[in-house]
């Protein structure tokens, strides 16, 4: 499993640039900062995209004007708490409390670093952008996961994984979104619970690339489910009433309609959604399965 990058707008790509070299020292207060002819031929970008990424920096307090000089390295104003007492992990954490609270648009490093009191660019001596960190707060929600010893047979154990990796997505509501199949990044977390998985499939006598399959499957099917986690928490919100509640409120008005799809009443929400389709999925795995289990 993996996190897809976060790819950033150009003038935030020049922000973080120059805020690292400020990090590493290669810039130091009061030292001038590329003029907008400079950053347009080293980024390649025009004009208004340099002018941008100048203003992010001024309104971020990392640079500021002086008269007859032009732009420099702003003073920096917390220099004791910007440069110590900072921890990766301490990064981390605050970010995933800021996505958990207000989802991943929330999320900067800006806002990581307001929440710790430090000044922004002290946050590239951890991690090099907004992308990174993304990958990395999806990893740590998968290393939260506590894996009990699997149960016996393949059913059970593709079951009792869907359902961990089900409940992460309930408790970070953002972290689907940043679930890719396709593109595997080899981070801790999401290798231990690629790890634990592929264990049910052990001795079946799949070939390496179906029991990739079978797993991909499997983790896009859980995915795919719950990327409406975080919907439905913010319409249950704002409406006040669950799915369910919210259907029988509208049997009223909508009756009619809905009996010609189902009988009126009949309950749908995302958790029989989720136990249905996932016994359905382990049904057509059995198909493929079986048949090598009768050779062994």
């Amino acid at each position: 499993m993996a996190v897809v990058n976060d790819p950033q707008p150009p003038y935030l790509r020049i922000v973080a640039g120059i805020e690292r070299r400020i990090a590493d020292g290669e810039l130091r207060p009061g030292d001038p900062i590329p003029t907008t002819r400079a950053i347009m031929r080293e980024w390649g970008v025009a004009m208004a995209t340099a002018t941008k990424a100048l203003a992010a920096l001024k309104q971020a307090g990392a640079i500021e004007s002086v008269s007859r000089v032009g732009s420099v390295v702003a003073p920096r104003r917390l220099p004791s708490r910007s440069a110590r007492g900072l921890e990766r992990d301490r990064v981390i954490r605050t970010a995933m409390e800021i996505a958990d609270a207000d989802g991943l648009a929330a999320l900067s490093m800006r806002a990581v670093a307001a929440k710790l009191e430090v000044a922004t660019m002290t946050l590239y001596r951890h991690l090099e952008a907004r992308a990174e960190l993304t990958q990395l707060i999806a990893d740590a929600a998968f290393a939260e996961i506590d894996y009990p010893e699997p149960p016996p047979g393949w059913r059970s154990h593709l079951r009792v994984a869907a359902q961990l990796q089900w409940a992460a997505y309930h408790r970070h509501p953002w972290l689907p979104r940043l679930v890719s199949i396709t593109r595997p990044v080899t981070l801790p977390g999401q290798l231990a619970y690629g790890t634990w998985t592929l264990r049910a499939l052990d001795g079946l006598g799949l070939d390496p690339g179906t029991r990739l399959h079978v797993y991909a499957t499997l983790v896009n099917y859980v995915r795919g489910t719950a990327v409406n986690i975080e919907s439905e928490a913010v319409a249950e919100l704002d409406t006040g009433m669950t799915s369910i509640q919210w259907t029988t409120a509208r049997l009223p008005v909508e009756g009619p309609l809905i009996a010609q799809v189902t009988e009126p009443g009949t309950e749908l929400d995302l958790e029989s959604l989720f136990a249905f389709g996932l016994e359905r999925l382990l049904d057509g795995l059995t198909l493929l399965i079986a048949p090598r289990e009768n050779r062994r």
